[in-house]
C-alpha cells in the first residue's frame, strides 16, 4: 500500500497543526490545571469541518476519509491530548454511531448539528461495575408503550455533562443473554436525564469525564438506533473505528513527546558538549523514532482497510494496543531525558506522561485489544 499522504491530507494537517499552535499551545497548561473543558475550542474546530470530518457534505460534514482524521487527530494531539481526546471521542463515538445506525431522520436532525458543534457528543457504554464486562450492564430500558424509560448510571463518559446528544447502550433483555441490549439517542434536558460526578483524572485533565444518570428518562421509540437487541453489536462495530481515532491519539502523544526530547537533547550541555551525543541519550531517541514509525504504519494500514470497507476488527486493535503502548514508553523515556526538568510542569513532556495512560486504557484495554487480537488470529 502506498502511504504516501496526498496533497489534501498535508493541508489539513497544516491546519489542525496551526490552530493547535495558536488556539491550543497557549492555554493548554491553564485548562489542564483548572480541569476546564474548553467548548469554545470545539466551536472554533467546529467551524473548520473537524468536528465531522467523516460526516458526508450531506449532513453539514466535512466528508473527509480516515487518513485526514488521523492527520488531525494527531496534530491536536502533539500538543495536546485532552483535546485530541475530546474531538475524537465526539466524531468517532456519538456522531458516527448516528452516522453507522440512524435511520435517514435521525441522520438529518443530529448529524448537521454534531458535525459544526453547535452540539457536542456523547458516548455511553461503561457503567461503574461494568467496564470490559459490557454484556452485564445495569443500566435498562423497559418498553411502554410507544416509549422507553431508562434507568441506570453511565461512568466515564467523555462529555457527559456538556454533551447536547448521548448515544446510550442499555440493557433491553436479561443480563448476559444474546442480544440484550439496544441504543438510544438522547437529548440533554429531556426529563430523568441528568450529569453526575466528574472525574478528577491523572491526565486528559481538560477532557470532560462526568457519569451520566438516567432516572426514569422516558423517550419515544423515535430515539431507538437499530433494532431492538443490536445494541452490543453496533457498539462493538463502532468500538472497531473508534480505535482507530485512539491509535491517532497515541502516535500524536508520542510524537509531542519525542519531538520535545529531541530539540531538549541538542539544547542541553553536560560536559561541554549537547546531551544527544552520548550513547545513553542517543540510543533512546532511535528507539522512540523507530516505535513511533511502527505505530503509525500500523495505523495507516488501517486506515486504509477502514477507506476500502474491509473490516477492521484486527488491525484496528493491533494499532490501538501497539499505539497506545509506545505512547507511554515514549513519553516515560521523554521525561527520562529532560531529568528534573522532565518532572516539572514548566516543560510539556510531563504532561504527555500523564496524558499518555489513558490510551492504554481508553476503548477497551490493552489486555482487552490482546484478546481481540488473540481470537482473531485463532479464528
Amino acid at each position: 500500500m502506498n502511504f504516501q499522504h496526498s496533497e489534501l491530507t498535508q493541508q489539513v494537517a497544516q491546519t489542525a497543526r496551526d490552530f493547535a499552535l495558536q488556539y491550543i499551545k497557549p492555554h493548554l497548561m491553564e485548562w489542564d490545571e483548572s480541569q476546564e473543558f474548553p467548548v469554545h475550542i470545539f466551536k472554533e474546530l467546529g467551524k473548520l469541518g473537524m468536528m465531522g470530518v467523516i460526516v458526508p457534505e450531506a449532513y453539514g460534514g466535512a466528508g473527509l476519509s480516515y487518513f485526514e482524521y488521523n492527520a488531525i487527530i494527531q496534530e491536536i494531539s502533539q500538543v495536546c491530548g485532552s483535546i485530541g481526546l475530546s474531538v475524537a471521542a465526539h466524531n468517532s463515538l456519538c456522531t458516527n454511531h448516528i452516522l453507522t445506525f440512524g435511520n435517514e431522520e435521525q441522520k438529518k436532525k443530529y448529524l448537521p448539528k454534531l458535525a459544526t458543534a453547535e452540539h457536542i457528543g456523547a458516548w455511553g457504554l461503561t457503567e461503574p461495575n461494568t467496564g470490559s464486562d459490557a454484556g452485564n450492564m445495569k443500566t435498562t430500558a423497559v418498553r411502554d408503550g410507544n416509549d422507553w424509560i431508562l434507568n441506570g448510571t453511565k461512568s466515564w463518559i467523555t462529555h457527559g455533562k456538556s454533551g447536547d446528544i448521548a448515544v446510550v447502550v442499555t440493557r433491553t433483555g436479561e443480563p448476559r443473554a444474546k442480544n440484550n441490549s439496544t441504543c438510544f439517542v438522547v437529548e440533554r434536558g429531556m426529563a430523568g436525564f441528568a450529569a453526575g460526578k466528574k472525574e478528577n483524572k491523572l491526565g486528559m485533565r481538560a477532557s470532560e469525564t462526568c457519569e451520566m444518570i438516567f432516572d426514569n428518562c422516558r423517550i419515544s421509540d423515535a430515539q431507538r438506533l437499530g433494532e431492538v437487541g443490536d445494541g452490543f453489536k453496533q457498539a462493538m462495530k463502532i468500538l472497531d473505528g473508534g480505535r482507530l481515532s485512539i491509535a491517532a491519539l497515541s502516535v500524536g502523544i508520542a510524537k509531542g513527546a519525542y519531538n520535545a526530547a529531541l530539540q531538549y537533547s541538542k539544547e542541553r550541555y553536560q560536559f561541554d558538549q549537547p546531551i544527544s551525543n552520548f550513547q545513553g541519550i542517543s540510543f533512546k531517541l532511535a528507539d522512540m523514532a523507530t516505535e513511533i514509525a511502527a505505530a503509525d504504519l500500523l495505523l495507516l494500514n488501517a486506515c486504509g482497510m477502514k477507506e476500502r470497507c474491509e473490516k477492521v476488527t484486527l488491525s484496528g486493535a493491533m494499532a490501538k494496543y501497539y499505539g497506545s503502548e509506545v505512547s507511554v514508553r515514549v513519553s516515560t523515556d521523554a521525561v527520562q531525558i529532560f531529568g528534573g526538568y522532565g518532572y516539572t510542569k514548566d516543560f510539556p513532556v510531563e504532561k504527555f506522561y500523564r496524558d499518555s495512560k489513558l490510551c492504554t486504557i481508553g476503548e477497551g484495554t490493552s489486555e482487552i485489544q490482546k484478546l481481540v487480537i488473540a481470537r482473531e488470529i485463532l479464528g
